[in-house]
């Protein structure tokens, strides 16, 4: 099953259950899948719609720090339980250890030194861990080990 249809599933489970916070975080993240789908004038592979997901969990987080910072719990909690939902829809999260081995070896395929060649490994790094870690977490490794 498509990550299009899981959430179309879903979204028919949460009518059925009467569950209308998880159906309007469904319905908002549906909007901008075919929002995209419309400026492509194509539907979207399960990948593009992961980038979809990664970006409504990006500005939520960006959105929660600043709520949080503002003291606004109130809007605080509601971003939280709608980043809970989108997180079911992402794959499984690499542990750090994973992430560290995947970014060394990176590292010695690319054949980089310094933190110049940072844009190297980054380039090549990113299609393996797409949805599975924070961007950056890995940005964080990538300077390390490099520097």
């Amino acid at each position: 099953m498509s990550l299009s249809e899981r959430l179309n599933e879903d979204m028919k489970q949460a009518m059925k259950s009467q569950d209308k916070f998880k159906l309007s975080v469904i319905r908002m993240v549906r909007s901008t899948i075919k929002n995209s789908e419309i400026d492509l004038k194509r539907t979207l592979d399960d990948n593009e719609v992961l980038d979809v997901l990664t970006r409504e969990i990006k500005q939520r987080k960006d959105s929660l720090q600043e709520f949080e910072k503002a003291g606004r719990d109130d809007l605080a909690a509601s971003l939280q339980a709608e980043l809970v939902i989108l997180t079911e829809y992402m794959p499984q999260q690499l542990s750090e250890e994973e992430v560290k081995a995947i970014v060394q070896q990176t590292i010695q395929q690319v054949g980089a030194s310094s933190k110049a060649d940072m844009g190297k490994v980054m380039t090549a790094l990113m299609p393996q861990v797409k949805g599975r870690a924070d961007g950056k977490v890995i940005n964080q490794l990538v300077q390390q080990l490099l520097g």
